[in-house]
């Protein structure tokens, strides 16, 4: 049987979770990761469509590329650039003035670093790194509940169904919901996480969250009338910005995506 002390639990497999579960399985702890979705991703997702036709359509609906500026970090993406994991997306950048219904080519202001996207979709980093040795990842499986066993100085995991999830020497949380009032605004059930475990993070609760709307399209024919790839929008009330999921590295079929 596993020595619990080498135990350690992660929840959720967004970027931030799922570096933490393959550097902590890199340094010979064992790693389950669970998270509530049908997979790896967390903001990185990629949602899945069939069309009437029966073609398979994939969007970034979530985070649609990162930039680096810390050279620690660069270095880690260089490596998975090496491993076919990310690209870079060299691509001019535009603005839409929804006054003048004109497009601007804003190039010199959006340049100024690199953009990297997941290959081929943004969730393919998370996926890789739920997959290191090392690490059990266990989606469809939201945490019910956080226990503290203070005798034998270990975390018991519970399923939001009930189940009994194991006992961990630590746990990593990366997703705040799990103290969070707006998990009992959605489920109707106290946060996982008493705050009596962790006083401190009551300050948690102050950190607002913003919902975004993402609308995903997808077009049999190229949209000729349509001179930009991508492009935020100016003097808008709804749109902040879209672009085209075709223009990114190992992407085809064209498929825009517009972010409110």
């Amino acid at each position: 049987m596993q020595n619990t002390v080498s135990k350690v639990a992660v929840v959720g497999s967004g970027i931030s979770g799922a570096i933490c579960a393959a550097t902590l399985a890199r340094n010979g702890i064992s790693v389950t990761l669970f998270d509530s979705a049908r997979g790896p991703g967390g903001r990185m997702s990629q949602r899945r469509e069939i069309s009437q036709d029966g073609k398979e359509l994939l969007f970034d609906h979530g985070a649609p590329y990162f930039t680096v500026t810390n050279p620690d970090v660069l270095s880690v993406v260089a490596e998975w650039e090496s491993r076919g994991l990310v690209a870079e997306w060299k691509l001019n950048f535009w603005s839409f003035d929804c006054f003048s219904n004109e497009f601007f080519n804003t190039e010199n202001q959006e340049r100024q670093s690199k953009k990297y996207v997941g290959v081929p979709g943004m969730n393919s980093i998370c996926r890789a790194l739920c997959l290191e040795p090392g690490v059990e990842s266990k989606f469809n499986v939201g945490i019910g509940n956080f226990d503290w066993i203070e005798l034998e100085n270990l975390w018991s995991l519970t399923g939001s169904d009930g189940q009994n999830l194991g006992q961990f020497k630590g746990v990593v949380a990366s997703d705040k919901n799990i103290i969070s009032p707006r998990f009992t605004e959605i489920t109707g059930r106290s946060p996982p996480l008493a705050l009596s475990l962790a006083p401190e993070w009551v300050e948690l609760h102050n950190i607002p969250v913003n919902p975004c709307f993402a609308l995903m399209l997808a077009f049999t024919d190229p949209l000729s009338s349509v001179p930009a790839k991508a492009f935020s929008f100016t003097n808008s009330k709804v749109l902040s910005w879209a672009y085209c999921e075709n223009s990114k590295p190992g992407r085809s079929c064209t498929r825009f995506l517009f972010i409110a």
